[in-house]
């Protein structure tokens, strides 16, 4: 777990007010604060993107969780008017000299394969607001090159709040996202044989490690062990779905750039 040592002040955007901070490891968070007014249940988000992003090898920021140091606390006004506990609290690493994605971008970029795997991800979890958001897709020059980053994952399951009624209704769903750089991607960049890595790794997820998963959720997010066994239930279902989920999505891309994978797993 990280320690914010300084606040450096609000991001500025955001339904969620997320906050920067520096933290122990000398780098810059963006934090979303239990007491967002959107609730804790997109904490829980934050903290599911992060593992399935490092499972998958996902062009996420790194993620973890974050506590604030009391001294911070006590010398910010804003944070002890705003009801801010210590934490813990969900910080994903800053993206510094970012711009936002266009489609020339795309064409450009180094990693746009990288996108079947957040493709897949947010398809699984119903995340439409990667792309109804224009700003959680950046791309950043790093040594001469165009990196693409896939950012705030808050808004899992249509909304980010969910229970495990709206849990039980959205698992065996499957609606292809086709929205602005979704679009893009399907028609002009991606064939199905991207995607074939990042549902291999999805198949190789353990029913057990996505009950650690669900367990080492911080008690103070998610307190309901109902609302615990729905999402476990909900990530177990999507994982056995995997196939018809990428295969719904490389239906949308155009013939000349399908490839044996499609056909093969129809």
């Amino acid at each position: 777990m990280l320690t914010a040592l300084e606040y450096l002040g609000s991001v500025g955007i955001g339904v969620t007010a997320p906050q920067m901070f520096r933290a122990n490891d000398d780098k810059i968070y963006v934090v979303k604060l239990q007491n967002n007014r959107m609730g804790t249940k997109v904490l829980v988000n934050e903290y599911v993107a992060c593992w399935f992003g490092l499972y998958m090898e996902l062009c996420f920021p790194p993620g973890d969780l974050i506590e604030i140091d009391e001294q911070v606390l006590g010398k910010k006004r804003r944070l002890k008017a705003a009801g801010i506990s210590r934490g813990p609290h969900f910080a994903s690493q800053y993206i510094h000299s970012n711009r936002y994605v266009a489609k020339h971008d795309l064409q450009k970029a180094v990693n746009k394969r990288a996108m079947a795997g957040v493709m897949l991800f947010d398809h699984m979890f119903h995340n439409v607001d990667r792309t109804k958001n224009r700003k959680n897709l950046l791309v950043r020059r790093e040594d001469s090159a165009e990196v693409l980053y896939a950012i705030d994952n808050s808004h899992l399951f249509v909304r980010g709040r969910w229970n495990g009624q709206s849990l039980e209704k959205l698992a065996d769903q499957i609606i292809v996202n086709r929205w602005r750089a979704y679009g893009w991607l399907l028609k002009h960049f991606l064939v199905p044989d991207d995607f074939t890595p990042y549902v291999d790794k999805v198949k190789n997820i353990s029913q057990t490690e996505l009950t650690q998963l669900v367990q080492s959720i911080p008690q103070e997010w998610l307190p309901k062990d109902q609302e615990r066994a729905a999402l476990l239930g909900y990530m177990i279902t999507r994982c056995n779905m995997i196939e018809d989920i990428v295969g719904k999505l490389c239906k949308s891309i155009p013939d000349i750039h399908r490839s044996t994978y499609f056909y093969q797993s129809k």
